[in-house]
């Protein structure tokens, strides 16, 4: 392992408090990520800001990921592109750039995780393209509005995420199961949690898949491939929404000399209003953003 891949995930100070960074501005949070002074998960930061994963890969896989993302819009819905070889994602704010601005990063090599980041700064090339795919995360806050309960923003927890058995639509070297986030859900309340988050294609839309896990290949709900574990209760059901760490699937069956992605949960934030419905792709921020 080079030594600007060793794992640094603790190799700074501890994350700043999560409660606190809640009611933080956008630039003073951005900074916070920046520096490195917070590295936990992002669900419930920067309310009403549409949140993003990440993938980076070398130009010659670009056009490949670019028709995997347009064949399975509902897991990766793509909202910016960089230009070859810049870290800076304008079109989504005037202050991004994607080798620091993320809590964490997990770094694939010939289809292997081979580290966890805090900054890809110093593994920077001139071939990389930036992928930025709507999150979940950024319809959260209209739920919340909405009097629905979201435990692991209340517990400061990561979203739980699974492995299904539903397939994507491959292109080129990417195919590979779809990944789902699951939140427990009243049942009283998952139609109106379907409703309110079809209002937000580019963030996965509505739910993939209500209740059953079985139905799509989730053994234990009570043992996520990603994230932490959340309790269902007696009068509530697992939803499940489409996840943009479903690249990291076809990532790892590519098996790509050299991606580097988001840690999941742990999200790149953008200046653009979640509530847009407008596509962001060759927008800029003031194009896109309402009045609040």
């Amino acid at each position: 392992m080079a030594p600007q891949e060793q794992d640094t995930v603790n190799a700074t100070a501890p994350s700043q408090d999560y409660a606190a960074l809640r009611h933080l501005d956008l630039p003073a949070l951005r900074q916070e990520i920046r520096s490195g002074r917070y590295r936990g998960q992002t669900a419930g930061l920067a309310s009403g800001r549409l949140q993003c994963n990440l993938v980076i890969l070398s130009e010659r896989y670009a056009l490949d990921f670019l028709r995997f993302c347009q064949r399975n819009p509902k897991a990766c819905p793509l909202v910016g592109v960089s230009e070859t070889g810049d870290p800076w994602l304008r079109t989504l704010g005037r202050d991004i750039d994607v080798r620091s601005d993320l809590p964490g990063y997990t770094l694939y090599r010939d289809g292997r995780e081979s580290a966890q980041l805090n900054d890809i700064t110093a593994m920077w090339q001139d071939d990389f393209v930036a992928f930025a795919l709507g999150c979940s995360f950024s319809f959260e806050r209209a739920l919340i509005e909405a009097g629905i309960a979201l435990r692991h923003i209340e517990q400061n927890k990561t979203v739980p995420m699974f492995r299904t058995n539903i397939e994507s639509v491959p292109a080129g070297p990417f195919s590979g199961g779809l990944v789902v986030s699951m939140r427990p859900i009243k049942v009283s309340e998952v139609e109106r949690a379907r409703a309110i988050s079809r209002r937000y294609p580019q963030a996965h839309g509505g739910p993939l898949h209500v209740g059953a896990p079985e139905a799509i290949g989730i053994a234990d709900v009570a043992r996520p491939d990603w994230g932490d574990s959340i309790e269902v209760l007696a009068d509530e059901t697992p939803v499940f929404w489409a996840c943009g760490v479903t690249p990291q699937n076809a990532v790892t069956g590519a098996g790509l000399p050299l991606c580097i992605t988001h840690t999941p949960g742990r999200m790149l934030i953008t200046d653009v209003d979640a509530s847009a419905e407008v596509p962001v792709l060759s927008q800029s921020p003031q194009a896109t953003e309402r009045e609040t």
